[in-house]
């Protein structure tokens, strides 16, 4: 653990939001997630969040008027309110994924690989809720474990990874005893979930909504080394605000790894278009097209 005021800092961010979490799990499931969405369009008003997702909008879609930047950001600022307190509802959460029937042209293909104990790499992005796919499908006899990346702030790791774990499957970290044991697991027959819409500072610079964006080829190199499907996988939220269309589509085609990730870029891209609000715009996902591209965030 970090010591001096950094984590004193961290410790009572920390208890803050646990404190949060614990008033919003005394209230009934649809209450807390549309609190929650609340809060955080709140909260990202005061912290600057609003405001980013409104300047990725502009970078991205120049034309698009200004109030309709404002409205898809406070759009993706209640479903990442929503998205936490799902995720850390898995009972609940797991209680609503029975209706979720994952369809689409990859999942015949996915039930084929898991019956013939085949690798499966599901790669998705911070759209609608990534865990629900996780949540549909692991109730259904998959056992996805989950590579996630260990936050700044060491105090939320714990109740984080138990969140993940709440669904099924083992939460790995991105570092090099999680890497490890996922290789394991894929090796195994196993199958696993990533994000590939984070900022990557040693990835490869793809396409991105258009503009290049330093993307990690681990999910592709991965597929290719240990055999594994490669299946783009979302989770789309409803009108009703509390359950997700999830699809599978078809897996990628094994070729190089340049290509497939590229691939993997376009099909979130498209999701993004179609329903913007439902990605996450506070992300600094192109970093290099900035003077500060070797900051984190």
């Amino acid at each position: 653990m970090p010591t001096g005021r950094i984590a004193w800092l961290d410790w009572t961010v920390d208890r803050t939001v646990r404190a949060l979490l614990w008033i919003a799990m005394r209230l009934p499931y649809a209450q807390r997630v549309r609190m929650m969405g609340g809060v955080m369009r709140a909260v990202g008003a005061v912290n600057g969040y609003r405001t980013r997702a409104e300047e990725n909008l502009a970078m991205i879609f120049p034309d698009m008027p200004a109030p309709r930047r404002r409205e898809i950001a406070r759009a993706v600022l209640d479903n990442f309110g929503r998205c936490a307190i799902e995720n850390y509802s898995p009972v609940d959460q797991l209680a609503h994924a029975a209706s979720w029937q994952p369809h689409g042209p990859g999942f015949a293909a996915c039930e084929e690989a898991r019956a013939a104990r085949r690798p499966i790499l599901f790669v998705s992005g911070h759209f609608g809720n990534y865990q629900a796919v996780r949540a549909a499908l692991n109730l259904r006899g998959y056992a996805v474990g989950g590579l996630w990346r260990p936050f700044n702030n060491p105090y939320s790791n714990d109740h984080y990874v138990s969140s993940i774990e709440g669904v099924g499957g083992t939460a790995f970290a991105r570092d090099r005893r999680g890497l490890a044991a996922f290789v394991r697991h894929l090796r195994d027959g196993g199958q696993g979930a990533l994000l590939i819409d984070q900022h990557f500072h040693n990835g490869t610079p793809l396409d991105f909504l258009g503009r290049p964006a330093r993307t990690a080829l681990s999910a592709a190199e991965m597929a290719l080394k240990y055999d594994a499907l490669l299946v783009p996988v979302y989770a789309e939220r409803l009108e009703n605000g509390l359950d997700f269309d999830v699809y599978l589509e078809a897996p990628l085609p094994h070729t190089d790894p340049v290509t497939m990730t590229q691939a993997l870029n376009d099909s979130l891209a498209a999701r993004v278009h179609a329903h913007p609000g439902q990605w996450l715009w506070v992300h600094r996902r192109w970093k290099q097209d900035s003077p500060d591209a070797s900051t984190t965030g």
